[in-house]
C-alpha cells in the first residue's frame, strides 16, 4: 500500500504531493533529499531507502524524483512498476514531462494522480481509460464553460456523482471536476479495458521499434568481461476496431526476465513462444526483456594509455564491426583523467575533442564510424612537475547508437492479424545503443 506521492525537482523542493492514506507531513522528504546530497552520482542514490517509520521508493526522470512513501509489506517492485506508470500516463498530457510542463497542468496531474490509485492501492492505469476520463484540453477554456449561471452553485464532486439537487429556490449541480467525464468509459466494462472501443481508422497500420541498450565493460585487448543488453518493444497502434495480433520472433528463447503489457495471453507465450495479444490504441510499450548471452557488440575500442617520466602517451582507435551493415552513429568517448594530470595534446583524425581543465576529462566526440575507415585520437598528456605517475589507468565510458541492428539477434519473424478483414501496414524498426559501456586502459 502507498500512502503519499511526492514529485521533487532538482533542487529537493516539493512540486507535487498526493496522500492516499493519512497525510505525511513534508519533513520525510527532507531525509530523501540527505540520501541524494550524499552521493556524488544521482544514478547511486538506493531506489529504495528504509527510515525507522517508513520505506522510500522512488525514480528519476528528466532532473525529477518521483518519491512513494510506504510501509510494511508492500512489494518494492510493484511501487516502481507504478511510478513509471505515472510518468508514462503524464507523457500522454504533456510533450515532455518537465518541472515547467508539471506546473502548467498541475490540475490535470491531481486528477491523474487521484484516478490512479484508490485507498492507496494501483486501479486505473491504463491510458486509454484515463485520457476518456480526463480531458486533455486547456484549463482555461474549461473553466470558461463551467461558469455557473445565477442561481446554480457548481460543487466538484467525484466522477461517480451526477444530476442535481434542489434546495428550496436554489438548484446545486452535482459535476465533475472540471476536465473530467461524468461518465464511465465503454472500455471500463470491457475484458480488454487497455482498448477503446469503436476505433476508426482510414489506415490502419502498426509500427514495432525494439530498442536495446548494452552494459558491457571490455578490457584493454578488447575481451568482453560483462555484457548485457536490457530491451524493450515499443508500439504505435493505429488499427480500426478490435484486432487480434499474433507476433513472433526469431530465436525468441533467448529473451529473460520478460515483463509483459496486461494485453498479452502469458499462457500463450509459455506454452509456444508467440505474443498473442488485443493491442492498446496508440503508442505504448509491448514488453520488456534482458539478453545475457549471444550478444555482438557493433564498435570496438582499442585503447593504449602509456606512462613515462612527466607524462604518458594516449591512443585509441574507434572501428565499426564488420558484422554490422549501418553507420554506428553518435559515438562519443567520455577519458577521465587523473588529476594529476597538468595539460593534455590531443588530436582526433576525425570528430571533435573538448578537454575540461578543471575536471581533467577529455570528450571525444566522433559522430559516425563506418566499416571503411577508424578514427585515432592520439597525442601527449603532462603531469604536475613533481608527481608520481597515476596509479590507475582511466576507465572509458563508450556511447553510440546503430539503427537496423540489434545486439541480440532479436527480430520479428512474422505478424499476422485476426478478428478483422483489413490487411495493415506493417512496420518494424531496430534500435542499439549503449548504457553503462566502459573500456578499460
Amino acid at each position: 500500500m502507498i500512502n503519499s506521492i511526492f514529485i521533487l525537482n532538482k533542487n529537493g523542493e516539493v512540486i507535487i504531493e498526493k496522500h492516499y492514506v493519512g497525510l505525511v507531513g513534508r519533513a520525510i522528504c527532507d531525509k530523501f533529499w540527505d540520501a541524494v546530497t550524499d552521493v556524488d552520482d544521482l544514478q547511486d542514490v538506493p531506489p529504495v531507502l528504509a527510515t525507522p517509520k517508513w520505506y522510500l521508493v522512488h525514480i528519476q526522470h528528466r532532473g525529477l524524483f518521483f518519491l512513494a512513501v510506504v510501509k510494511n509489506d508492500t512489494p518494492p517492485l510493484l511501487v516502481l512498476e507504478f511510478l513509471q506508470r505515472v510518468v508514462e500516463v503524464f507523457g500522454h498530457y504533456m510533450t515532455d514531462v518537465t518541472e515547467e510542463s508539471i506546473k502548467d497542468k498541475f490540475v490535470i496531474v491531481y486528477q491523474v494522480l487521484d484516478e490512479m490509485m484508490d485507498g492507496g492501492f494501483p486501479f486505473t492505469t491504463e491510458p486509454n481509460v484515463l485520457t476518456s476520463m480526463i480531458s486533455k484540453t486547456n484549463l482555461l477554456s474549461e473553466l470558461m464553460e463551467n461558469i455557473p449561471v445565477p442561481g446554480t452553485l457548481n460543487v466538484p464532486l467525484p466522477m461517480s456523482l451526477g444530476g442535481k439537487i434542489s434546495m428550496g429556490s436554489r438548484a446545486i449541480s452535482l459535476a465533475a471536476p472540471i476536465g473530467t467525464s461524468n461518465q464511465l468509459p465503454r472500455a471500463a466494462g470491457s475484458t480488454v479495458p487497455w482498448r477503446t472501443v469503436g476505433v476508426k481508422y482510414t489506415t490502419n497500420e502498426v509500427y514495432f521499434d525494439i530498442n536495446e541498450e548494452i552494459d558491457a565493460i571490455i578490457d584493454r585487448n578488447g575481451h568482453v568481461l560483462r555484457c548485457v543488453a536490457h530491451g524493450n518493444v515499443q508500439v504505435n497502434c493505429k488499427l480500426s476496431g478490435m484486432p487480434d495480433l499474433s507476433l513472433l520472433f526469431y530465436n525468441p528463447r533467448v529473451l529473460e526476465d520478460v515483463a509483459f503489457h496486461p494485453c498479452i495471453r502469458y499462457s500463450r507465450w509459455d506454452q509456444s513462444k508467440v505474443l498473442s495479444f488485443v493491442p492498446p490504441d496508440g503508442a505504448f510499450k509491448l514488453m520488456e526483456y534482458r539478453v545475457t548471452s549471444g550478444l555482438e557488440i557493433p564498435l570496438s575500442v582499442k585503447p593504449q594509455v602509456s606512462w613515462t617520466n612527466g607524462g604518458g602517451r594516449v591512443h585509441i582507435t574507434v572501428s565499426a564491426k564488420m558484422s554490422v551493415k549501418h553507420a554506428v552513429g553518435d559515438v562519443q568517448l567520455t577519458i577521465p583523467f587523473s588529476k594529476l594530470v597538468s595539460s593534455t595534446n590531443l588530436t582526433a583524425t576525425a570528430g571533435e575533442v573538448q578537454y575540461d581543465e578543471i575536471n581533467k576529462v577529455c570528450i571525444w566526440k566522433v559522430g559516425k564510424v563506418g566499416r571503411e575507415k577508424s578514427p585515432i585520437l592520439s597525442g601527449n598528456i603532462s603531469v604536475l612537475p613533481g608527481s608520481p605517475q597515476p596509479d590507475s589507468n582511466p576507465i572509458i565510458e563508450v556511447g553510440f547508437r546503430v539503427n537496423q541492428f540489434s545486439a541480440s539477434g532479436i527480430r520479428v519473424e512474422s505478424l499476422s492479424l485476426h478478428n478483422e478483414k483489413y490487411k495493415p501496414y506493417k512496420g518494424v524498426k531496430n534500435i542499439t545503443y549503449a548504457g553503462n559501456f566502459q573500456v578499460r586502459t
